[in-house]
């Protein structure tokens, strides 16, 4: 029998089960059916699956299977083939295991891979975008862009800019990411992991046999624990990033300025861009860069000194970088003459309690009418509260898991109003919410839509919400003005 390999991996005699349909596990099969290779793809909603139950799949037939982040580890079907010992793989797994070499190198193409709770997104964005001002083809890939088969499949691209989810991560075993980067850990995602430890233990594989450096935020306690210890290879660099004046060993801010005492570790460090020289979408409306985002700037900062990037190509990129939409965007503006204007921020991609924490850290005490809930994934959020407490004027709840937000706010913010949102339309819940929180701000306060949850439960997706909230706070000024 001929060999079937792909990569380094030899597929001869195998049959593969791809389960899920979505983009990657169809580019996974695509990628699998053009090198003649047994296929059965799973997939309950799509018409064009091979089967559509898992409950049709002979067990006996698979050799390997490719999952879709949709399952949890605790899915039946999941169970049942662990405990007949047929391998699963995540997407990025397949990807790293069959990944082409670079056309002028012959070599593997180098892997950045960026994982935490929050910031992962930005950090992999701003990551690409510096490199492509190298003059590298570096696209970001992952969550964003395109799959990462497909992106590891093209021999053209000279690194890999690789978002990494916990779901992923999860179901991966065999990477050696050049530069591995760990933005911040908190609560998110406990209902698919199981548990805080078990999120944390799948977040920690990226640090796992790391080829060159690994990126911690050194503010994170612990996240610089796991830093410390990880079983990287020999000569790793360990440099961690802050958000205030750098130790020996790290990267951070002082007198305005990026520093690098970690790559350059003279006493006095080396300067590498002031803050004032970012793109204005990165700063608040008085011109300061918000501290999630120059902590993102610092991973990113941190991952290409380290791969090597001249500083040209670090500023020149910071400079025209700004977020996707829905970041900490502002959408639209309330003014009456004489007075400062309401600001509506749309920030529908604070997911968990964590990025929304970073956001209402960002705006001045007892500025903020809080637009807040969705789907709670098993978190709670009286930490959350207790925290963010000095910036509320008042919490408007939306989503259908609307009690775990109630409650954190009874108990940890008794005297902050809070109104309750019903309803199961995302527009009609979105344009009370706006017209509620109005009720409530004042002139320099901020309407924050910052929900701390999920949004498939009244919304299609975090996009979506973020765009009936800009909609919703649009429609109201025009009947108010």
């Amino acid at each position: 029998m001929n060999s079937t390999r792909i990569g380094h991996y030899d597929f001869t005699g195998m049959t593969v089960l791809v389960a899920g349909m979505g983009t990657s596990g169809t580019h996974v099969n695509d990628i699998l059916r053009a090198h003649n290779i047994k296929t059965i793809t799973v997939d309950e909603k799509k018409t064009n699956a091979d089967l559509h139950s898992f409950a049709d799949v002979d067990w006996n037939t698979i050799n390997l299977i490719v999952i879709s982040p949709i399952f949890t580890p605790q899915t039946d079907w999941v169970l049942t083939a662990q405990r007949l010992g047929i391998p699963i793989w995540s997407e990025i797994e397949f990807a790293w295991r069959t990944q082409t070499n670079h056309k002028n190198t012959n070599k593997p193409i180098p892997w950045i891979g960026i994982t935490g709770t929050n910031g992962k997104t930005t950090t992999t964005e701003m990551i690409s975008a510096i490199m492509t001002a190298d003059n590298k083809k570096a696209p970001a890939v992952g969550n964003i862009g395109v799959s990462v088969s497909q992106a590891a499949q093209n021999p053209t691209n000279d690194i890999l800019c690789v978002e990494l989810s916990s779901f992923a991560l999860h179901f991966t075993q065999s990477l050696h990411l050049d530069i591995a980067v760990w933005t911040n850990i908190d609560q998110d995602h406990l209902d698919w992991h199981n548990g805080f430890e078990n999120y944390c233990n799948d977040k920690a594989k990226i640090f796992t046999n790391a080829r060159h450096a690994i990126i911690y935020n050194h503010d994170d306690t612990q996240v610089t624990r796991i830093a410390h210890t990880a079983p990287t290879e020999q000569g790793c660099q360990r440099i961690g990033f802050t958000l205030n004046k750098p130790k020996t060993g790290s990267i951070g801010i002082e007198n305005g300025w990026i520093l690098d005492r970690a790559l350059n570790n003279t006493p006095q460090g080396r300067p590498i861009m002031a803050l004032a020289e970012v793109n204005d979408t990165l700063k608040d409306t008085n011109g300061t860069i918000y501290p999630h985002l120059a902590s993102d700037a610092l991973a990113a900062t941190a991952a290409c000194l380290a791969f090597g990037t001249p500083l040209e190509a670090i500023h020149s990129a910071l400079a025209a970088f700004h977020p996707d939409a829905h970041r900490i965007q502002p959408v639209a503006s309330h003014r009456l003459v004489g007075k400062q204007a309401i600001h509506f921020i749309d920030d529908s991609k604070a997911t968990n309690g964590h990025a929304a924490s970073a956001s209402l850290a960002s705006f001045p005490d007892g500025s903020v009418v809080w637009i807040v809930g969705g789907l709670a994934k098993g978190s709670r959020f009286e930490d959350l509260v207790r925290a963010c407490r000095s910036k509320l004027v008042a919490a408007v709840v939306i989503g259908v898991d609307r009690i775990p937000f109630l409650k954190a706010l009874e108990s940890e913010a008794p005297d902050v109003p809070r109104v309750e949102i019903e309803g199961d339309s995302g527009e009609a819940v979105m344009r009370k919410a706006v017209d509620v929180a109005m009720s409530f701000a004042h002139p320099g306060d901020v309407v924050l839509l910052a929900p701390a949850a999920a949004s498939m439960d009244q919304f299609a997706n975090m996009a979506d919400r973020g765009d009936k909230f800009a909609a919703a706070a649009r429609a109201w000024i025009e009947q108010h003005a």
